[in-house]
């Protein structure tokens, strides 16, 4: 039974040397804590197994995570995927939340996962000045206009909603809490930044509605549950409530200073 749970997100150890990268998974390991959950941008394409091959031998808990869309810098979204699916398969407390069904924490609580990507969809792509790296960066992105970038991003994010719609009937009928680990924020209300909400200029490039329209469709149907939502990929800390039994909690972040967002404890009342 996994009943503390630590989160963690946005916490890009590329930034690091690798002796302190070393050394804030040696601060983790002192974390009284069944698991970890970590909701993105672990590091780079180039690097990114090498953290996880570090954290999945000083920690002695299973780790959860999905990735973000710096986990595919300089990289294809694809050939990252495969490289970790094959990552997980050798380091058994290594789980990749696409790749699974759900998970079970305790007898009320599931977890399910996805990566989501920022579908463009709030605020207004049409006028934002904003150019992310993501599209010159990640193979199936680059040398994209605006028009072309649409569809590659629906398609990516469509995926996340699918996987969701798939996931969540039965997860949902099992168990009495869900939580669920995506790295963009699924809701424009979860778009934390600096301690407000991102404008229509940047909201695009930071949300998938794709994935909240699944996630509020599924929790009106299912008003006698609780889903929680861990997200991170703005950098910014914030809370709320979608929805009576639908919270979402975005995690802060700052370049080269990793910390731990939150412990959850599920222990059964």
């Amino acid at each position: 039974m996994i009943q503390r749970v630590g989160w963690l997100t946005d916490i890009h150890l590329n930034f690091l040397p690798l002796p302190l990268v070393n050394e804030f998974v040696e601060k983790l390991s002192r974390h009284k804590v069944d698991a970890w959950l970590i909701s993105g941008d672990i590091g780079e394409s180039d690097n990114l197994s090498i953290y996880l091959k570090i954290m999945a031998a000083k920690l002695s808990q299973s780790i959860y995570f999905v990735l973000g869309n710096h986990d595919f810098y300089r990289g294809s979204i694809y050939g990252v995927r495969n490289e970790i699916k094959e990552l997980c398969r050798q380091n058994p407390n290594l789980h990749y939340l696409n790749n699974l069904e759900y998970v079970e924490l305790t007898s009320t609580v599931g977890l399910i996962g996805h990566d989501g990507w920022a579908d463009l969809q709030y605020g207004n792509f049409a006028t934002s000045d904003v150019w992310m790296n993501d599209y010159v960066l990640i193979r199936e992105l680059a040398s994209q206009k605006k028009v072309g970038l649409l569809p590659r991003v629906a398609s990516l994010a469509d995926e996340a909603a699918q996987h969701f719609r798939r996931v969540l009937p039965s997860t949902l009928e099992r168990f009495a809490h869900v939580v669920v680990v995506t790295h963009v924020p699924p809701f424009q209300e979860a778009c934390w930044h600096e301690g407000g909400i991102s404008d229509d200029n940047w909201l695009p490039h930071f949300t998938c509605k794709a994935v909240g329209d699944v996630l509020r469709e599924m929790m009106l149907a299912y008003p006698h549950r609780q889903m929680t939502v861990l997200c991170g990929h703005t950098h910014g800390k914030g809370e709320a409530q979608i929805l009576p039994n639908l919270k979402v909690l975005t995690g802060g972040a700052e370049y080269g200073n990793p910390t731990v967002q939150k412990i959850f404890d599920f222990t059964p009342r």
